[in-house]
């Protein structure tokens, strides 16, 4: 299995894993809130919205394009700590944030060694 196809079954996974756990299911933010210059668009999404409108759909879009993928990818810290203070039901904690693990791993285990750019730069550069 090539990583792009890894990929795609990991983002699956999460989109699973965030429907099941109620989380999936919200509107789309207004093409504003895409502008924010702040991490994971704090400013003008929740992180849910983050994660499918902007972490999802940019994945997929490299996915399918073959493209370069981030030197790293770090989001599984910051989704942990959003579900924990959200009060968001063990069990669906827990599977979420496996979820956006394979996602850090597979995008950071597979880049060459020359490549230093962190993951959310890729998506605060538009």
């Amino acid at each position: 299995m090539t990583i792009y196809q890894e990929l795609d079954v990991a983002l699956r996974r999460l989109e699973a894993t965030m429907m099941a756990a109620n989380l999936w299911r919200m509107e789309r933010p207004s093409e504003a809130a895409f502008a924010s210059q702040q991490p994971f668009c704090v400013d003008t999404m929740s992180l849910p919205q983050w994660l499918r409108f902007v972490f999802v759909a940019r994945l997929d879009a490299l996915v399918e394009a073959r493209g370069a993928l981030p030197a790293k990818c770090e989001v599984a810290p910051v989704v942990d700590t959003f579900l924990a203070q959200q009060g968001v039901k063990a069990t669906d904690r827990l599977l979420v944030l496996k979820a956006v693990e394979e996602i850090d791993r597979l995008v950071t285990e597979n880049q060459p060694a020359c490549r230093r750019d962190t993951f959310f730069f890729l998506f605060l550069m538009q």
